[in-house]
């Protein structure tokens, strides 16, 4: 059953495909179809630490990839941290689980996710989350065919982004797994203009980002632009 799932996600991903070879977007396109989700998105972890904004199939998943980095929780981080599939039927009645995404999420009208880690081998790259506008569970054979999808996702991420494979690896911790260069450096710009730890930076900008509801790169960059957080 595996390798009928297996095969079926690859005809799909490969008939997605107009130039070129397959690729993240398409793949992720193809899986959300597939399993009528309707929006989706993949978010790559480098060596337990930085985060990169894998793929997306619209602004909605590219906002939800986005608010589990800013809020440090959610099905992304929680299945890339357990590598285990991770559900919830109805995101109205997940605030206990995740007080601060499942709002941002319900905002976006999802109200359903299924997350998968992107393992290959032993390494954890990543993680998928698909969404649905209804509070309607995956099937088990849904769940399945997801799984496949993540295992060719995994393999694509590693060819687009072989840097996921190099830096010294560090244990998976619940919250945020690390941060894109740009939020970084505005973190150093806080910190020497305020003398802040980097850590207190950090919290100021995801803060910030929190009640502002703006990407956490946006809110890096504006501080890199204006040395200004406000």
């Amino acid at each position: 059953m595996d390798h009928d799932h297996h095969a079926a996600a690859w005809q799909r991903v490969s008939a997605a495909v107009t130039t070129g070879g397959p690729s993240l977007s398409t793949a992720c396109r193809a899986c959300a179809e597939d399993l009528d989700a309707d929006f989706a998105g993949v978010t790559l972890v480098v060596a337990g630490e930085l985060r990169l904004l894998g793929a997306a199939t619209d602004e909605r998943a590219r906002l939800l990839e986005d608010a589990q980095l800013v809020t440090g929780e959610g099905p992304c981080t929680d299945a890339y941290t357990h590598r285990r599939p991770v559900e919830a039927a109805d995101l109205h009645h997940a605030t206990e689980r995740w007080p601060a995404y499942a709002p941002i999420a319900c905002d976006q009208q999802a109200r359903s996710v299924l997350a998968l880690p992107l393992v290959v081998g032993s390494l954890p790259v990543g993680a998928l989350d698909l969404y649905r506008q209804q509070p309607t569970a995956f099937t088990p054979t849904q769940q399945d065919r997801a799984g496949a999808y993540a295992r060719i996702l995994a393999l694509l991420a590693l060819d687009e982004h072989p840097h996921l494979l190099t830096g010294p690896t560090r244990p998976a911790q619940r919250g945020p797994q690390g941060y894109p260069p740009t939020v970084h450096m505005a973190a150093g710009v806080l910190a020497a203009k305020y003398g802040l730890t980097p850590d207190d930076a950090l919290a100021r900008l995801r803060a910030r980002s929190f009640r502002t509801s703006q990407p956490l790169l946006n809110t890096a960059q504006h501080v890199l632009d204006t040395h200004q957080l406000e």
